[in-house]
């Protein structure tokens, strides 16, 4: 994979490693209808992260994405968000860049990064190189949602 350096936000916007408060975590979610979240178990995942990349605009989030799993073997992209107020500018692409210079450094060969792209966002993970699963090789993969 080949990342060159993470692309930083328009000047209006702030880019943090930080993870976004619990509270907003859970609107943001909800914005793109997601639904409603538990609060302990937002609070429970946000803290067992492996790394966070929030976009505020000022004090507010309006973007972020974060990555999950072992640190080792495997690696799952989770909640690439933009509030739907500020799609189509280019912020899912910031999120996405930070993700993939932070996965560059962390990776080892051998190590499987994944991800569950939300219905018609496929096309948006495959510019960086995320393929879909035809079943042939590997089976189609699967989830099991509670």
């Amino acid at each position: 994979m080949t990342v060159t350096s993470p692309q930083q936000p328009a000047e209006n916007f702030t880019l943090s490693y930080l993870s976004p408060a619990v509270d907003e975590f859970i609107r943001l979610r909800e914005k793109i209808g997601w639904g409603q979240t538990d609060r302990e178990m937002a609070k429970t995942s946000l803290a067992n992260s492996l790394f966070h990349v929030v976009l505020r605009q000022q004090d507010k989030l309006i973007a972020m994405g974060r990555v999950v799993g072992d640190g080792a073997m495997f690696f799952y992209i989770q909640d690439v968000i933009v509030d739907p107020g500020y799609q189509r500018q280019g912020l899912g692409h910031i999120i996405m860049e930070n993700i993939e210079a932070y996965l560059q450094k962390s990776v080892k060969k051998g190590s499987t990064i994944g991800l569950l792209a939300a219905k018609g966002k496929e096309a948006f993970y495959r510019r960086y190189g995320y393929q879909d699963r035809s079943g042939e090789v590997l089976g189609l993969g699967m989830c099991k949602f509670i």
